[in-house]
């Protein structure tokens, strides 16, 4: 092989070209060719890599050790970087397909490039492009002062030239309801004019109406950009006592950051949404507030929160939100007859809410309910609640798995014996009803109903293989979105055409894989990541598969909700069907990284309990 082979080969493919040409070429010294044959073994499981493998022609199979096809590489893809970054062996087995040539880019090389070059580092190891060093404690409220001056500021500012008089210009303030305006002078800030300039320079001092702006302005006010922090603005602000910040982009006036836009945004964190929930008395009033979440999880999102505490912040919302709704009913139609517990399962249950969310939800009534006496009142009791959610855009559940259907609101014997049915003849109806009702979380009541049940049946589940293999099979239905060409696999057709959809083939697979290692190991935890951990803890799942699956929810779950935030500040509705090309090559190297870790743990889980997927 030739110098020039291997630098005009790799100097096309990212991220080798990343790289400069004397590095290429030091590289291609370095750097040996391989030739095998179709069906020649190149890596088997376990086995120690020498290098990274990057494919000059033909194909190659990679092979999960349950022996399915996890993957089909081609011409520019590279292998054996996972066990190089993670120390170990071989993740899979590497078989060529077709004949096939080979560089082998031996593993000193290999981690001296990722040592000199972090953008080739982030390429290969997905889990440093957002990685998560695991759930941060965040005050929403002290997060906004990281964004920008851009995201604060009311743009387009009026604005005044600077013979107007004052009487025109206190008009102009009180019609438009504003506390300044700016003075400017062919489109060049000159001044600005403050309500407290009127009372001081003009009352105060007993001057003309008929006086010119330019008489009283501020002359020449301090000013920041767009591009500069909130935290900028605050502290400039506090220091000047100023109470407005005039924004200017090359010389050209952009917008006006006010006390107000602060307190406006402050009053946009979970906090302050909670407790206006509590003072709210109609659908009408509650819905008002809660139309302020998206643009909470745009801030959330902005600020760098990691999507743990953005779906803790969020469920929290909703969760107060639940709360208020159950005391309003019990004002509307008197306190509740006998104990009751209101439950969420879903992703409220598991307290991962995102931009967009039905809602799921049950009753579970003490064993004196009686149905002749009890019933009409849990009936609207329910109702109430569920309508409420659905005013502030939790829409009715499309499978009906809602306290308003009377087989989710029954007695604790009835509960009992829903789960110990499912268990004992896991039929696929059993299976699906199981998979929601385990990810249930008690929001408001007595929570003694369903504390001593839930870990009874849990104790159960982990007694009975079969029940458990059949919810492991369930849990492989939703496959990850990856096409047989290390491409993704897009919708073909409809309203989502050429998209992936996050939610249901990239988040739902790992909330079924962690329910499943959660029934495994009795688990009580709801949520994914703290299942997850837990069953790490456990030994349920092994310690890097434990971590491959966070790392792969951490990345899928933060694409997800940018996606969401970039919708909510575009003016749109947030959902979950993202366009690959809407991210950047690095960005959709690390997703299909992620899927192919979905594709692996299933595979691996299927494997062990006998299931085909």
């Amino acid at each position: 092989m030739s110098m020039s082979d291997f630098a005009d080969f790799a100097s096309h493919r990212h991220p080798f070209d990343l790289l400069e040409t004397d590095r290429l070429e030091e590289l291609a010294t370095l750097a040996t060719e391989i030739s095998v044959k179709a069906g020649e073994t190149i890596l088997e499981v376990g086995q120690a890599v020498s290098g990274l493998y990057l494919i000059r022609s033909g194909a190659i199979d990679l092979i999960t050790p349950e022996e399915t096809l996890l993957l089909h590489l081609n011409v520019g893809n590279c292998f054996g970087e996972r066990a190089m970054l993670s120390g170990s062996g071989a993740p899979n087995k590497a078989i060529a397909s077709q004949d096939s040539i080979l560089f082998l880019i031996p593993t000193q090389s290999f981690e001296k490039l990722v040592a000199d070059y972090p953008s080739f580092h982030a390429f290969f190891d997905s889990s440093l492009a957002r990685k998560s060093s695991g759930p941060k404690a965040s005050d929403a409220t002290t997060d906004l002062i990281s964004l920008t001056i851009g995201d604060l500021m009311t743009a387009n500012p009026i604005t005044v030239a600077p013979d107007l008089s004052v009487n025109k210009a206190a008009k102009v303030m009180e019609k438009k309801n504003i506390s300044c305006l700016l003075v400017t002078e062919q489109e060049k800030l000159t001044g600005i004019l403050t309500s407290g300039d009127l009372t001081h320079r003009i009352i105060a001092a007993g001057r003309s109406l008929e006086t010119p702006v330019k008489d009283v302005m501020t002359p020449e006010p301090f000013t920041l950009g767009p591009d500069a922090l909130g935290f900028d603005a605050l502290m400039a602000m506090m220091e000047r006592t100023h109470t407005h910040l005039p924004v200017v982009e090359n010389g050209k006036l952009v917008g006006i950051l006010t006390n107000t836009n602060l307190v406006r945004r402050q009053a946009v964190s979970a906090p302050f949404l909670i407790r206006d929930l509590q003072r709210q008395n109609s659908f009408e009033k509650l819905a008002a507030i809660v139309d302020k979440v998206p643009q909470m999880l745009a801030q959330l999102v902005g600020s760098g929160v990691d999507p743990y505490n953005i779906g803790r912040i969020i469920t929290n919302v909703t969760d107060s939100l639940t709360r208020r709704l159950v005391q309003l009913a019990e004002e509307k139609f008197g306190p509740a007859p006998i104990p009751y517990l209101w439950l969420a399962c879903g992703s409220q249950g598991r307290q991962e809410q995102t931009g967009v969310s039905d809602q799921d939800n049950c009753l579970m009534l003490d064993d004196s309910y009686d149905e002749a006496e009890h019933g009409a009142y849990f009936k609207q009791f329910a109702q109430f609640v569920s309508d409420g959610l659905d005013a502030c855009g939790f829409y009715y559940c499309p499978g009906d798995m809602m306290a308003t259907n009377p087989r989710w609101c029954q007695p604790v014997s009835v509960w009992r014996s829903y789960f110990s049915n499912w268990i004992e003849k896991p039929d696929p109806m059993a299976q699906m009803l199981a998979s929601v009702m385990f990810d249930l979380r008690p929001i408001v009541g007595d929570k003694s109903l369903f504390a001593g049940l839930y870990q009874e049946t849990l104790d159960k589940t982990k007694k009975n293989s079969i029940f458990r293999a059949h919810m492991i099979s369930n849990s492989l239905t939703h496959t990850p979105p990856l096409s047989f060409f290390r491409g993704f696999a897009l919708i073909k057709k409809g309203e989502h055409k050429d998209t992936v959809d996050l939610k249901l083939n990239g988040v739902v697979p790992i909330v079924d894989l962690a329910r499943a290692y959660a029934l495994q190991g009795a688990i009580i935890a709801a949520n994914t990541r703290e299942r997850l951990l837990q069953a790490k803890e456990q030994g349920t799942i092994s310690s890097s598969g434990a971590q491959d699956l966070i790392d792969a929810y951490d990345l899928i779950t933060t694409i997800r909700l940018e996606h969401q935030a970039k919708q909510i500040r575009d003016g749109h509705k947030p959902d979950n069907f993202m366009a690959p090309g809407t991210l950047s090559e690095l960005e959709r190297n690390h997703l299909k990284d992620a899927f192919i870790i979905i594709k692996t743990q299933q595979s691996a889980l299927g494997h062990a309990q006998g299931v085909k997927i």
